[in-house]
């Protein structure tokens, strides 16, 4: 391994984390009614935002892209220099153009400006100096001006890029709340995700339904271990007449082993089973399955129909997955 002295770095680290973090609170400070304005076009954009960038602002310009589509701002990235040669194309009369430049005076962005303006698009400018040709060109200037790069030679783009990422983060934000963006509408751009899963998909679509654990009312001690143990999930359901009648957990055993002793194989189902247990119906919402888990603190849920018939059995490990 290297020798190095572990506090010089350390501390060089710190001062690039101290130096981001002023120039975000700066940026902070500085909002007012251009970042007003910018959302108001935006918020009234009937197209799509189209983000451009190049070099490291190029990365930001497609993070914040990404943001913005996944928030509920339809947006893609657009690359300038393939702008320049053919990919114009993309963009429509009623897109809305944010266009990222620190300098403000990036070639292959100027290039495309006059095209902005011709096609009738806002132009949205995030550059840290308002002095600059993009700036001066556009009709909303956002400022991500910093005092200081983290970098230590103050050149490597650092602290701006740092500035330029939570401006659209901010943004993006901004529009969730006026667009009263929820929970709901985030799982159904992200169906593939932990929310998204437990939001959209139903308990019938992952409960198990075969080879479930049943017995009847007067199923002995005997049997009921037996069946806990073939079941594997931790429980069994007393069926009487086709509906679910009670249930008993491997606790509930258990318990009564230590309560009942001597007694414990004299004992029938119904003597320790919960006669109104907590259920849930086929076509609720996984996420309706954890909250009721949660709220009673139990990790499987029988499951019935609208008469009572039981259908399956869901457990919180299945809603995890």
């Amino acid at each position: 391994m290297t020798s190095f002295d572990r506090d010089t770095v350390l501390d060089v680290a710190r001062r690039a984390i101290h130096t981001e973090t002023l120039a975000l609170q700066r940026l902070g400070r500085s909002l007012g009614d251009d970042f007003v304005q910018a959302v108001d076009i935006m918020m009234s954009c009937d197209g799509k935002i189209v983000v451009t960038g190049m070099g490291k602002s190029g990365l930001v310009g497609r993070k914040i892209a990404a943001t913005l589509a996944s928030t509920g701002t339809p947006s893609f990235f657009l690359h300038p220099g393939e702008a320049f040669h053919g990919d114009l194309g993309m963009i429509s009369r009623n897109d809305v153009v944010l266009a990222l430049s620190y300098s403000g005076e990036t070639d292959e962005i100027l290039k495309i400006v006059p095209f902005i303006h011709d096609n009738g698009n806002r132009l949205i400018a995030v550059t840290g100096s308002a002095e600059s040709a993009l700036a001066k060109n556009a009709d909303v200037h956002l400022d991500v001006s910093v005092r200081k790069e983290a970098c230590i030679l103050d050149l490597a783009p650092t602290s701006s890029t740092t500035t330029q990422i939570a401006l659209g983060d901010a943004l993006a934000v901004a529009l969730m709340k006026l667009k009263e963006f929820t929970s709901v509408d985030f799982a159904r751009l992200h169906p593939g995700g932990s929310l998204g899963r437990r939001l959209l998909m139903k308990v019938e679509n992952v409960m198990r339904r075969h080879d479930l654990p049943v017995v009847d009312a007067d199923c002995s001690a005997k049997d009921m271990i037996h069946a806990v143990s073939r079941g594997g999930l931790g429980l069994i359901l007393i069926v009487t007449d086709g509906r679910l009648s009670g249930i008993v957990t491997d606790g509930d055993i258990r318990r009564a082993m230590e309560s009942r002793e001597s007694d414990f194989f004299n004992i029938k189902a119904s003597d320790i089973a919960t006669r109104h247990p907590k259920t849930i119906t086929p076509s609720a919402k996984l996420i309706d399955a954890e909250k009721l888990m949660t709220r009673h603190k139990v990790n499987s849920l029988p499951v019935v129909d609208e008469n009572g018939v039981l259908a399956g059995v869901i457990q919180i490990y299945d809603i995890k997955l």
